[in-house]
C-alpha cells in the first residue's frame, strides 16, 4: 500500500521524478538507505573485530588457558560473518528493489545474537571461575 508518507520504494511518479530521479528506475532514497544499513553492517563488523583483538591483547589470563584465544577468534569469526552477510544483503536488497520485488528475509541477525549469547555465556563462566580461584 503506497501512502504519501510510505512512497513505493522503487518507482516515483513524474512528478517527483526531477527531484527522486528518473520516473522509470528505482528511487534513490531507498537505494541510499540500503547503503546506510550496509555500512552498519560493516561497523558491527569492525566493533567486533576490535573487541576480539582486545581480548586476546588485553584482557589478563584466565584460568583456562586458551580462553582469550578462543573468545578472541570467536569475536573475529563473528566479524567476518558480519561483514560478508552485509555485503550479500546490500547485493540482494540492491536487487529487489530495482526489481520491484519484495525484500528478502534476514536471518544472519539470529545468527549474530546467538553467537553474542555463547560468547556471553562463555565470559561469565570465565568470570566466576576467576572469581572461584
Amino acid at each position: 500500500m503506497t501512502t504519501p508518507d510510505h512512497p513505493e520504494p522503487y518507482r516515483t511518479s513524474r512528478a517527483e521524478a526531477s527531484t527522486a530521479g528518473t520516473s522509470d528506475g528505482p528511487d534513490y532514497r531507498f537505494t541510499l538507505a540500503n547503503e546506510r544499513t550496509f555500512l552498519a553492517w560493516l561497523r558491527t563488523s569492525l566493533s567486533l573485530l576490535a573487541a576480539g583483538v582486545a581480548v586476546v591483547q588485553l584482557v589478563p589470563a584466565f584460568s583456562i588457558p586458551a580462553a582469550r584465544g578462543i573468545t578472541g577468534g570467536l569475536l573475529a569469526a563473528l566479524a567476518v560473518v558480519a561483514a560478508g552477510s552485509g555485503v550479500l544483503r546490500w547485493r540482494s536488497v540492491e536487487n529487489a528493489i530495482g526489481r520491484g520485488r519484495p525484500l528478502p528475509s534476514q536471518r544472519i541477525p539470529w545468527v549474530l545474537a546467538a553467537g553474542l549469547v555463547v560468547l556471553a555465556l562463555f565470559s561469565l563462566v570465565l568470570i566466576v571461575l576467576r572469581g572461584a580461584s
